[in-house]
């Protein structure tokens, strides 16, 4: 018992001394730490696409609970049934700010603008970072890609872990179904026309057991990426 107490006296009391001087950890310092290795705020300065195209700068919703045991129930029935579905008013056509607050179903959830480290967004870091659920959840993902001119015959590629839905400018433009793995370009869209001015992309992905994680850009006839174009909130214009 006295050696106890020769340890955890000198212990204690540094513990003690650290609270006092305001060198605890606080929630938001832990969550900024696991956060930084994979995102960083966004920034209000427009944001070009990296070397290969790809959309970095998102609109991201802290997960919706939404429980499945296996992601073979991702058939385009399923996706279409739940990732349509409106988990709170405007869903469809809010356009969020960093720090807005939206209700679902009684859980209160948080909106954050993030630049992503890497090509691919990790949804699934995004989750642990926040010590949010990371299993048997649903994202929700917003950007706005600002075109210096009106671009026709475009394509929308995507790849997500798990499945996906994904829209632009309020119309679908591609749907992942399935138990499937982030891989770049994995579906392509029809050819689509990207307006000059501000161009909405929505996406929701969802997931059961496993990583999470997406990746978006647009190719042209080609199949060469399109890189003259940027992500700017601001562009955005209600």
């Amino acid at each position: 018992m006295k050696m106890f107490q020769k340890i955890w006296k000198p212990v204690v009391g540094l513990l003690i001394v650290f609270l006092l001087q305001g060198y605890s950890l606080t929630a938001d310092e832990v969550t900024n730490d696991a956060l930084k290795p994979y995102f960083a705020p966004a920034k209000s300065t427009p944001l070009a696409t990296d070397a290969d195209g790809f959309l970095q700068r998102w609109l991201l919703l802290e997960p919706i609970e939404k429980p499945n045991r296996t992601n073979t129930v991702f058939v385009d029935s399923y996706l279409r049934e739940h990732l349509t579905k409106e988990y709170f008013p405007k869903q469809f056509t809010v356009m969020p700010k960093d720090g807005d607050k939206i209700t679902v179903e009684g859980k209160e959830l948080k909106w954050h603008a993030l630049d992503a480290q890497n090509f691919n967004v990790k949804l699934f870091r995004f989750a642990a970072g926040l010590e949010k659920p990371i299993y048997g959840v649903l994202f929700y993902a917003i950007t706005v890609v600002d075109c210096p001119e009106e671009m026709k015959n475009v394509r929308m590629a995507v790849g997500s872990n798990s499945a996906s839905m994904w829209w632009l400018n309020g119309q679908e433009a591609v749907i992942l179904s399935g138990d499937r793995r982030m891989v770049m370009d994995d579906c392509v869209s029809k050819r689509l026309t990207l307006k000059k001015g501000a161009n909405i992309i929505r996406g929701m992905v969802i997931n059961g057991p496993g990583m999470s994680d997406f990746c978006v850009r647009f190719i042209d006839e080609k199949g060469n990426p399109v890189k003259n174009i940027k992500v700017d909130f601001a562009a955005y214009k209600k």
